[in-house]
């Protein structure tokens, strides 16, 4: 009894045990055993290891834990809870992502919370006591087996005593790492599930694993009568889906990983009030992958998504789990879509919780030409998931790649810095028109628009149309592409290139679409939700039609669509083909990915000054497509544009800043329009004008990329129009005036006469049908393509003054004597001729030639004036 005596002495400083057990379960740097503990008594490993946390009647796959097999003490790893990503050894850390990441490593297991970390130091104090009490008390059997049993429950109940107090304790010591290491937080949402969520779900977890939590929670949920508190069971082969968590604390069972061909993986199960959805399983051969839990409906994060299989067309990714909490969620995680000959799509980010959450990344599309040669485009990445109010938005998932892309010959035009650049390094200045038929068939060539247009066009200096693409006629059914009709804009395309001028691709919307009496989307694409839709004109219906602002709405939620994708992922989707149709035609300098993008419900908070929609719906949307056009195009610039000028014009008159973020690509161009609002306020319009112009070039600048004033005008307002063409030249920017033609324009602020150029393109551009106005204010002298970097142009009273510095726009040195400059002097400007002085260079083109070339001499610095003959020049 001596002996029983010293065992239960030394039972009572098991307190001081759970702090030695701190620094052996991995607090510090040592590691946590794997295998079998050394001591532990026959009796601690022969003890039923059985949940005993979940109602007798609860039987179910659906509501049931599978136990968590256990050895010797150990149970698998499980690292604090973070943000959590796509699981990718190459993944860039998102602003939004949490400061402390899974480990991918056997390291992890230094970092887990075992079950029963005090099981070998209470195992060797209790194992001398067997042996020495049987030889104590030889002649009393039954004294001897009361004993052992007495001294066998105690230790028992003593284990899982200390046990679930060390593992708990140890629990809140990695939490408390988790709060103290890593960078600031990026944003609302990751700082509360750093600080809070994070801590406080590693601790529940911590104690639903031990055997204590286990007993305690049973009675719980006998009690109840119903699963109260417990994680989920992982599906399996009969039962795929992972089983819901406790309705009050516990994570979802993982879905089911298929091995069977055609056969999806399991869903994971949704978490409790608190905790995070079980992720999707894999699919099995071609198959899909399993879409992840829930998060809690208060707090919690969803599961991620499981693998496509692969096969001869890859399995696509599951979906993340969508964040559901009132408080505070984030989405899970898209999978990856599966390898084969045409890779599968990788899956959409969960959506986070509208006020504390952030979406899920989407998955990366899997690999083409795996086992076989691709006979499709690219699969594309998932999208990431949206967030809420304070929260970030999920990024996209990268597209497959192994399939054959064409590329640039070369020739086109690309953003260098703030400007946009030749093959040869020249900068390039694009004046130019917009050319937009708005009815059915959607093609400028229906209008009129043809060989004599552009030789028009031509002859008076411009060396640009910003040419419209309607999404209706790309893809009228849902997945089926027109190539008819992206043929006929490549003849358009062609013709224009014939004479010397470029193309830039506008795909064009007012009104979201036709369902709304305007033009765009398809009627497929157009979610009303059965809302009014009363027209209320243009732009009068972007505020007041219901139906339209629903369809808006759902469009920037991605909602689904009749394509079984999002309807952003569907109009990514229509992006890949028109880029795929046109990658590697250098008359094609641009892809305008939206035209003035419209909020939905939320146009009222933009309007306001709310950041929400361009940075967490608008920036993303683009990153989106833009990631589906370099699937197919990897070197065409992409042209991005701010919200609607109907809810972002008023705060740049303001002089706040544009509210759209930075986009993840080094070839971009801002593209914005100048409207000065009618007749009613041309006498401010001076002051309108030049306020967008700075507000464009100013974000432009910041991020070094340029800018491009690619509409504005819609007016033969002579005052209107110079302040507005004034303004694109004191920040030295390309244009595209609205429009060469009011024809089929049935989206306008204005009149279709007032607006063109060309009345109607139909007939010959001369005479009675063109506006000779507007044609004398937009011809105006400019420089083409310039041998350095402009400092300065103007165009007044007859006078065009230019000045450039040889110095090359890439900072890679200077262009050498005798480089040539372009500029564009058009007869309608000098009609009796012009005369040139030329500091630093000299004219090396014919006199009176519609184009002015300029050799440098060798200078830093070249400057030119162009006068009509025998005028004075104005002074400057």
């Amino acid at each position: 009894m001596q002996q029983l005596s010293a065992w239960m002495g030394a039972g009572l400083v098991t307190a001081g045990v759970s702090a030695a057990m701190l620094a052996g379960a991995g607090v510090a740097a040592a590691d946590t055993p794997t295998g079998s503990d050394t001591g532990t008594s026959s009796a601690s490993t022969s003890e039923s290891k059985t949940d005993e946390s979940k109602p007798a009647d609860t039987k179910t796959p659906a509501d049931t834990k599978t136990p968590k097999t256990e050895t010797d003490g150990q149970d698998s790893p499980k690292p604090p809870t973070t943000h959590r990503k796509k699981k990718k050894a190459d993944a860039q850390t998102r602003a939004s992502s949490a400061t402390t990441a899974e480990p991918a490593t056997p390291s992890m297991r230094a970092t887990s919370v075992p079950k029963e970390p005090a099981t070998p130091a209470i195992s060797a104090y209790a194992a001398p006591l067997a042996a020495a009490s049987g030889n104590a008390v030889p002649r009393v059997p039954a004294v001897v087996g009361l004993v052992q049993s007495v001294v066998t429950g105690v230790a028992r109940q003593v284990r899982v005593i200390v046990n679930g107090v060390s593992a708990v304790t140890v629990a809140v010591v990695r939490a408390a790492q988790t709060v103290v290491t890593g960078p600031p937080p990026k944003s609302s949402a990751e700082a509360f599930q750093r600080f809070v969520y994070a801590p406080v779900h590693t601790v529940a977890e911590a104690w639903i694993d031990t055997e204590l939590g286990r007993q305690v929670n049973g009675v719980i949920n006998r009690a109840a009568g119903s699963y109260v508190i417990g994680d989920g069971a992982d599906g399996t082969a009969a039962h795929p889906d992972g089983g819901a968590a406790g309705w009050l604390l516990g994570d979802g069972g993982k879905g089911w990983n298929s091995t069977e061909a055609g056969v999806a993986g399991g869903a994971g199960g949704k978490a409790g009030l608190l905790g995070n959805g079980g992720e999707g399983g894999n699919g099995g051969t071609a198959a899909a992958g399993g879409r992840g839990g829930a998060g809690g409906l208060l707090m919690g994060i969803g599961g991620d998504g499981g693998d496509g299989g692969t096969g001869q067309v890859g399995g696509a990714g599951g979906f993340g789990g969508d964040a559901t909490g009132l408080v505070f969620g984030i989405g899970g995680a898209g999978g990856d879509g599966g390898a084969g000959p045409d890779g599968g799509r990788g899956g959409n980010g969960g959506d986070g919780a509208r006020l504390l959450g952030s979406g899920g990344d989407g998955g990366d599309a899997g690999k083409s030409g795996v086992g076989g040669t691709a006979t499709t485009l690219p699969a594309l990445g998932g999208a990431g998931g949206n967030g809420g109010l304070l929260g970030t938005h999920g990024d996209v998932g990268h597209f497959g790649t192994g399939t054959a892309i064409p590329g640039s010959s070369g020739t086109g035009l690309s953003a260098t810095g703030t400007w946009i650049t030749n093959s040869d390094g020249q900068v390039v200045i694009l004046h130019g028109v917009n050319e937009v038929y708005k009815i059915a068939p959607y093609d400028p060539a229906a209008s009129g628009f043809s060989e004599d247009d552009a030789e028009f066009l031509a002859a008076n200096g411009f060396n640009v149309v910003r040419l419209g693409v309607i999404w209706a006629a790309v893809e009228p059914e849902p997945g089926v592409y027109d190539t008819a009709y992206l043929a006929s804009l490549e003849q358009t395309v062609q013709m224009l290139a014939d004479h010397g001028i470029y193309t830039l691709l506008d795909m064009h919307q007012d009104l979201y679409g036709g369902t709304f009496a305007g033009e765009g989307a398809p009627e497929w694409a157009t979610q009303t939700g059965g809302l009014p839709n009363q027209n209320f004109g243009f732009p009068g219906s972007y505020y007041l039609n219901p139906a339209m602002n629903y369809a808006w709405t759902r469009f920037w939620n991605n909602a689904e669509s009749p394509t079984g994708l999002g309807l952003q992922d569907a109009y990514a989707q229509m992006w890949e083909n028109v880029a795929s149709h046109f990658s590697g035609n250098p008359a094609v300098i641009g892809y305008d990915v939206m035209n003035e993008p419209f909020p939905g419900f939320s146009w009222l908070p933009t309007l306001l000054g709310s950041p929400h929609f361009g940075y967490q719906q608008l920036t993303p949307f683009y990153n989106q497509v833009i990631a589906a056009i370099r699937a197919v195009d990897p070197t065409t610039a992409v042209y991005i544009e701010p919200a609607n000028p109907a809810v972002s014009e008023i705060l740049d008159i303001l002089g706040f800043p544009t509210m759209l973020g930075t986009v993840d690509d080094p070839n971009v161009v801002l593209a914005f329009h100048d409207y000065c609002g009618g007749p009613s306020l041309s006498a401010l319009c001076g002051y309108i004008a030049k306020a967008l112009a700075r507000g464009a070039h100013d974000y432009a600048e910041h991020r070094d990329i340029p800018a491009f004033m690619n509409e504005f005008g819609a007016t033969s307002a002579s005052g209107d129009l110079t302040a507005q063409l004034r303004a694109a030249d004191r920040y030295l920017m390309s244009w595209a005036v609205w429009a060469y033609t009011g024809k089929g324009d049935i989206t306008t602020s204005g009149t279709h006469d007032g607006e063109a150029l060309v009345y109607d393109p139909a007939l010959p551009p001369t005479g009675d049908n063109v506006n000779t106005g507007n044609l004398k204010l937009l011809s105006a002298p400019y420089p083409q393509a310039v041998s350095g970097t402009p400092t300065s142009w103007s165009y007044r009273d007859g006078t065009f003054r230019f000045s450039y510095s040889t110095t090359k726009a890439d900072g890679s040195g200077s262009f050498p004597a005798g480089a040539q400059t372009t500029i564009s002097v058009p007869a309608v400007q000098f009609p009796d001729g012009y005369q040139v002085s030329v500091t630093g260079g000299q004219v090396v083109s014919a006199p009176g030639a519609a184009q002015l070339v300029i050799a440098a001499d060798g200078a830093g610095a070249v400057s030119v004036v162009v006068t009509g003959a025998g005028v004075t020049p104005a002074s400057a």
